[in-house]
């Protein structure tokens, strides 16, 4: 028997839960280790996440390969389970082992022959189509929902996700403390430091310098949803009414965090506040 490890991936959570899972992955891959003479030694398994990129796993297994001289062979589904550019490919290539991808019928090695080599390099260059294609669909997503004045992302602080409506919405907790933030900017009296003092001692909430400038910074707080350096959503009073800005009153919502920034006319955006 030779000795050999498996490596599975999905790109998110919920299709580890829905059906693309880890576990069939695997399945597939043992089943074709037994009948192949190939003695499993690890396993290695990623879950990436919008909140959680890069691939450890990925990376702990390249250094596995690096170890042991004696293992070299990989077992994978397909592809686009293992490579998600040119990089990783590269960095795979480098390893000088034998790769088994088991739905494509395929193994890669150095030795394996050009046509082969060509093959694969041919369902590279799919995967990396599939995968640049999938990045500009959801960025249009983003960006066409953001036109319509719905923030097209994690919600920022003082906002929580609504997953059942798939938007934000103000949260109760964390709210008042943005609107306590831009009344106290709005007085002239305070840098950052003197900020993040005064929110710890008036709700116990230990704000860093540098979160207590992205607040005051953050567009959305402004009546804008961003893409990029790009303003998209232009419409404030449109923006407030949907999206609820933090510090809202009874009649108006953000009236409280409108009327401290109206106050000050004067008001330096903040990349210059005192630090």
């Amino acid at each position: 028997m030779i000795d050999g490890v498996i490596y599975t991936r999905v790109s998110s959570r919920e299709q580890e839960q829905e059906g693309f899972s880890l576990g069939a992955q695997a399945k597939l891959l043992r089943e074709y280790a037994q009948k192949n003479g190939i003695r499993i030694v690890e396993t290695f398994e990623d879950v990436e996440t919008a909140k959680v990129t890069g691939r450890k796993r990925f990376t702990d297994m390249m250094a596995h390969f690096k170890r042991n001289r004696s293992c070299r062979v990989l077992l994978v589904e397909k592809i686009d389970r293992l490579y998600r550019n040119q990089r990783d490919a590269l960095t795979v290539e480098d390893l000088d082992i034998e790769v088994h991808f088991v739905k494509e019928g395929q193994a890669l090695s150095k030795d394996s022959k050009s046509q082969a080599k060509f093959i694969h390099d041919i369902h590279l260059a799919v995967a990396k189509n599939y995968s640049e294609n999938l990045k500009e669909e959801v960025k249009k997503g983003m960006k066409e929902k953001a036109s319509q004045g719905i923030f097209p992302g994690h919600a920022p602080f003082g906002y929580r996700n609504n997953k059942a409506e798939r938007t934000i919405e103000v949260d109760p907790v964390d709210s008042p403390i943005v609107n306590r933030l831009f009344e106290l900017y709005a007085s002239g009296e305070h840098s950052l430091t003197t900020l993040g003092k005064v929110i710890r001692s008036e709700y116990g909430k230990k704000i860093s310098r540098n979160n207590v400038h992205l607040i005051l910074k953050k567009p959305l707080l402004y009546g804008f949803v961003r893409m990029g350096r790009t303003d998209i959503s232009r419409n404030a009073t449109d923006l407030r009414q949907r999206e609820q800005i933090p510090g809202s009153s009874s009649g108006s919502p953000g009236a409280q965090s409108t009327q401290a920034l109206e106050a000050t006319p004067c008001l330096p955006w903040p990349d210059d506040l005192r630090l």
